[in-house]
């Protein structure tokens, strides 16, 4: 069966199975609209907070940045995978028996403040709605590729998609959703790291295939892939880059990004009780950890499959060069989203690929420059089976985990800026009155809403996938994080504290995003160029949360100490969070 049926059929699948669970599924209740019932297994929850972890920035985007910039991109490996451990120890358990369906919720309630609610609503809104664009690009790159069309067309087909199963089923379809998901994408994942690590090294198992030698060699994959690269022109893969202290500021923001993000924290209120969520974490950290211990050989496998097959024999050797029109048929099909291009800049007929380093000897031997003008790093993971010639079912079986992937985690965001609208802003503050079918109304209009608008902003994302989703875990490392921490570790913290750290860390890191990046991240509108020359002491947009963090946490305790302080019942009610079940009454310090 030729490779496009297969894809076709397998995909189709997948579509057939989640729809077919968001029906059964459909939420009736606002209380399974927003936290499935309460009602969900531990295990299965965290499969499902996997899947919902477990974006496109993880499975397309992440390994693609490693694939590219080798060293400097474990950052995203260690930010994301601490962060989850910092808010499964630190929050969601504190979360979860506060009771409450929603972060904006409970901060409201706790800083007695719907001004603090509204507040937290906004930053929610734009930290979830930044997050959505980074899914819609990994939408685009899948169902592009899927459906063999351009970037954009494939994009539209995953909005209708999202919108079919997110819409109709709320958290408890969603959560019954991801966990097939989860189950897809896992499987997609791991299957062709194990045969492209059995094909270049004898290991079957990737992780260790990443340190063994080439098979039939002496010599280990990495230094194989630093060699190459080096003659190249490219810097050797395995040393670091960038600077020190602007790494260092983005493994804190994406850790603190995490345990601020909404629709990651709203999973622990599916559980029945407080012992399930600690417990539900624990089985998501497991699940994740599958995959982030794959990603790092995926990526360096994937780059040396790259450059071994478009730049093969000796660099300036009359045949040392792919024919372009040779090339493999992977090359061709992605070349048609778009997200592949070449240019026959000296009219040879062959592929010169090449990096900054080999810029004087390309230009002896008449080249114009490298003639892959664009290779975007969100390709690499679907198209590392196809340049492996691994069989065509595993080529298809990564499209449906690469689609499986973006579809949970923009629906798990779709839902929590839903809830925000609808429960939030709409029925907690606005509308008390308004009936559970009304505000069940209400809070899929939300959501059909914010599709169109993540689905516009993505035809033309500020960066791949997994940058833009660390800006978006700046923001809510800026605004969210401190004020769910000092509102659960911190007696004295009043809702004048609260709402001009929250105003100050999301101000502050919106400012410096759009500076660089552009209004609503048109590139245009931006005042600066987006470049390391260019960045206030050397930290990068998605880097700046860690510091509009501490710009909240320090206006946050100067304003909390120049006002009153919170009502007594407030204190009792911190004091009430931390203290275990049946430990005695909470006394108030």
């Amino acid at each position: 069966m030729d490779l496009k049926t297969l894809t076709f059929l397998v995909v189709g699948a997948t579509f057939a199975l989640y729809i077919y669970i968001a029906i059964r599924s459909r939420a009736v209740s606002t209380k399974e609209f927003y936290v499935a019932g309460t009602g969900v297994h531990p295990v299965l929850n965290g499969m499902a907070t996997g899947a919902d972890w477990m974006s496109a920035a993880s499975f397309i985007s992440m390994a693609g940045l490693i694939a590219f910039n080798g060293y400097d991109a474990s950052v995203y490996l260690m930010g994301w995978t601490g962060g989850y451990c910092l808010l499964a120890m630190l929050l969601a358990p504190y979360l979860r028996k506060h009771g409450k369906f929603t972060v904006p919720a409970f901060i409201g309630d706790r800083y007695y403040s719907n001004t603090a609610r509204l507040v937290a609503v906004f930053c929610l809104i734009v930290a979830s709605l930044t997050y959505v664009i980074g899914q819609m690009k990994g939408i685009g790159v899948a169902f592009s590729r899927f459906l063999e069309v351009d970037f954009a067309t494939g994009l539209v087909a995953g909005m209708v998609i999202v919108f079919i199963y997110a819409v109709l089923g709320g958290m408890k379809g969603v959560t019954n959703t991801q966990i097939a998901q989860y189950c897809v994408l896992i499987f997609a994942y791991t299957v062709p790291a194990v045969f492209i690590s059995l094909q270049l090294t004898g290991n079957p198992v990737p992780q260790l295939g990443l340190g063994s030698d080439m098979l039939g060699s002496t010599t280990s994959l990495l230094d194989k892939l630093d060699g190459t690269l080096l003659d190249l022109g490219f810097k050797e893969y395995t040393i670091q880059k960038g600077s020190t202290t602007n790494m260092v500021l983005l493994t804190l923001s994406l850790m603190i990004g995490t345990a601020g993000l909404p629709h990651v924290i709203t999973r622990f209120f599916t559980v029945p009780r407080v012992r399930d969520a600690r417990s539900s974490a624990g089985w998501a950290l497991v699940f994740i950890a599958i995959l982030y211990t794959t990603a790092p050989a995926v990526g360096a496998m994937a780059r040396l499959n790259l450059v071994s097959t478009i730049q093969t024999g000796e660099i300036g050797a009359a045949d040392g060069n792919l024919q372009y029109a040779e090339r493999p048929s992977w090359f061709k099909k992605w070349e048609a989203t778009g997200l592949l291009q070449f240019e026959d800049k000296n009219n040879d007929g062959r592929i010169q690929y090449y990096g900054p380093g080999l810029d004087a000897q390309a230009a002896s031997f008449g080249w114009e420059g490298n003639e892959m003008v664009k290779v975007d790093r969100d390709i690499m993971v679907l198209a590392n089976p196809e340049i492996a010639n691994l069989p065509n079912w595993v080529i298809a079986l990564v499209a449906a985990g690469g689609i499986a992937a973006a579809l949970s985690t923009a629906a798990g965001l779709l839902l929590a800026i839903s809830s925000a609208i609808s429960h939030d802003v709409l029925k907690s503050t606005f509308m008390p009155n308004l009936s559970d079918k009304a505000e069940l109304k209400a809070g899929r209009i939300a959501m059909a809403g914010a599709i169109v608008v993540a689905g516009y902003l993505g035809l033309n994302p500020p960066g791949f996938a997994a940058q833009v989703v660390a800006l978006a875990f700046g923001l809510a490392a800026s605004s969210l994080f401190p004020a769910l921490m000092m509102g659960i570790f911190s007696k004295r913290m009043n809702r004048a504290g609260a709402i001009a750290g929250m105003l100050t860390g999301i101000g502050s890191t919106l400012l410096y995003i759009f500076w660089f990046k552009g209004f609503l991240f048109i590139q245009s509108t931006a005042i600066m160029a987006d470049t390391a020359d260019n960045w206030l002491f050397g930290i990068s947009t998605g880097s700046f949360g860690a510091v509009g963090a501490l710009l909240n946490f320090i206006v946050a305790f100067i304003v909390s100490n120049l006002t009153e302080a919170p009502p007594k019942e407030i204190r009792v009610m911190v004091e009430n969070l931390r203290v275990p079940m049946g430990a005695g009454d909470a006394v108030d310090h």
